[in-house]
């Protein structure tokens, strides 16, 4: 899930004393979100697609070196070369492809961004309001990797928020399982949480940016 992280309002018409405060846990909130929902189908298809291409790779590099070791001993010096240096680029082709399509700057970090940065701006956008009429001075987020330690839950309004986004609390959305290689869907999911991770940092360095009621800067 996605964390909106720290999320400051600057009500300056409002002193001092009559500050406010709120949370919200966001990755409840996008829970109830159809868009949430479909942007997190997507990127599974394409991690499990990418991450069984990637295992193919490195599986026939596997088999050509099984099958070179067992001929090794029949082979000329520059049939060995030749054979090794075909295995060794088998797996560096593997591994670029990781790099490629899972790294820091991936290809799914890439995607999950483009797909779930219009979500936070939504999210943003309704929140920004319901602290703007509320009057609240700070909303802070609950979430994952939150160092919030605790939280009464009367000042929990995800509930408004979800309601104001449209939506009913409680009517969460779950996220279509894909059959296959259970290896290497868990490995994709894996690849995809480090993706979300590195999203959910960038968000939080945009929000914490987003002061005074402006909107969240694109990067």
């Amino acid at each position: 899930m996605v964390t909106l992280s720290v999320v400051m309002f600057s009500l300056l018409s409002l002193s001092a004393s009559a500050q406010k405060f709120a949370y919200i846990d966001s990755d409840y909130v996008l829970l109830h979100m159809p868009d949430y929902a479909s942007a997190q189908q997507e990127l599974n298809t394409y991690a499990i697609e990418w991450q069984s291409e990637i295992e193919s790779k490195l599986e026939a590099a596997d088999r050509l070196e099984v099958a070179y070791r067992a001929e090794r001993v029949l082979l000329t010096k520059e049939m060995r070369v030749k054979r090794e240096q075909e295995i060794t680029k088998k797996r560096a082709q593997a591994k670029e492809m990781q790099k490629q399509k899972f790294g820091v700057d991936g290809e799914l970090f890439q995607k999950r961004q483009e797909l779930i940065e219009p979500i936070q701006q939504q999210i943003f956008e309704e929140l920004k309001d319901i602290a703007g009429g509320s009057g609240y001075m700070v909303v802070f987020d609950k979430s994952n990797q939150s160092n919030m330690l605790y939280t009464n839950p009367k000042y929990d309004i995800s509930d408004r928020l979800i309601k104001k986004l449209g939506y009913v609390p409680g009517e969460t959305i779950e996220v279509e399982k894909k059959d296959g290689d259970g290896g290497a869907v868990g490995r994709a999911q894996d690849k995809l949480d480090g993706a979300r991770d590195n999203v959910r940092d960038a968000g939080r360095s945009t929000m914490g940016r987003a002061t005074g009621g402006s909107k969240p800067s694109k990067n």
